[in-house]
């Protein structure tokens, strides 16, 4: 039996239903670390599941270094305007504009990348929470980096 606090706690961590902590405790028979790892591998799977939807929503972000130059635009999609307009939406793509203009100039390598917040995990991995949380497909669709004195680069 898991109690509520071990799932207020995993919840708090990672942001995920509490329904779903419930669950991936009890699996983990009320162990936290392998209950976190239930749950990413439930992201990944949903995120494979998810990954032939249609994505006809989304944004375009954009980040401009505070030295003024090195920009980043990104087209990230989703499926609906409701996922498009959340904040974990919003702020995954504000995170990939900062994970690019950080990387240089390397576009195809933006999903396999460790992510600069936390080099345990891939771009795409943070891009798999994202999705697990909103239930939706997450692709990113475009990347350009514009820099002073190098090439800038374009992922499509």
């Amino acid at each position: 039996m898991v109690s509520i606090e071990q799932i207020k706690q995993l919840r708090g961590e990672t942001e995920i239903s509490i329904g779903e902590c419930k669950k991936a405790l009890e699996e983990a028979n009320g162990d936290i670390e392998r209950a976190r790892e239930i749950l990413k591998q439930w992201g990944k799977d949903l995120a494979a599941k998810k990954s032939d939807r249609s994505t006809g929503q989304g944004k375009i972000e954009a980040y401009i270094h505070a030295n003024g130059r090195v920009g980043v635009m990104i087209e990230l999609r989703c499926e609906t305007d409701f996922v498009a307009n959340s904040d974990d939406f919003k702020k995954l793509a504000h995170e990939l504009c900062l994970q690019f203009a950080a990387m240089g100039d390397e576009p195809e390598t933006l999903l396999t990348s460790a992510w600069i917040k936390d080099p345990s995990k891939t771009v795409k991995d943070l891009i798999e929470e994202v999705v697990a949380k909103v239930g939706e497909n997450i692709v990113v669709k475009k990347v350009v980096r514009f820099a002073i004195g190098s090439a800038s680069g374009c992922a499509q």
